[in-house]
């Protein structure tokens, strides 16, 4: 099993549209099968799974979703691109537990982890419905993954 897509919910389409073009995200898909109902496919640069959104694709409220997370090798460029890109988006940070991250903003410590220690720095944007995303830096994975 592979996961493959991830439904955003999303209260304007064109506006998503927009926003996620504006990410540099390949457009693999804009059907409008019938009134009321329109399919929008993105995917991020390197990425094997897409986010689809649109009108009738799903009764989730808009901003919703939240924690969507795509991993960087270079948390400070991914940063910086966004950012050159009209993004906000927060300061690198990582977690006082030095794991994972806290949800919101709890736990939040500004900066890098500890020498850019792998799956421990962030950063976090939103789109203009709400729906939250993180950026975490690997250089190096962990076995077997």
């Amino acid at each position: 099993m592979r996961l493959e897509v991830v439904v955003l919910p999303v209260s304007d389409v064109d506006r998503a549209k927009r926003f996620y073009g504006s990410l540099g995200w390949r457009l693999d898909a804009d059907l409008t099968v019938e009134e009321g109902y329109q399919v929008v496919q993105f995917t991020p640069p390197g990425s094997l799974c897409s986010i689809i959104f649109g009108e009738g694709v799903t009764s989730a409220p808009p901003g919703s979703t939240q924690g969507l997370q795509l991993s960087v090798r270079d948390i400070d460029a991914a940063r910086a691109d966004l950012v050159e890109r009209g993004v906000t988006v927060s300061r690198v940070f990582h977690d006082v537990t030095g794991i994972f991250h806290h949800a919101g903003t709890r736990g939040r410590v500004d900066g890098p982890a500890p020498e850019h220690a792998d799956y421990g720095s962030f950063v976090s944007f939103s789109d203009p419905d709400g729906n939250g995303w993180l950026l975490q830096e690997i250089r190096t994975r962990l076995p077997g993954r």
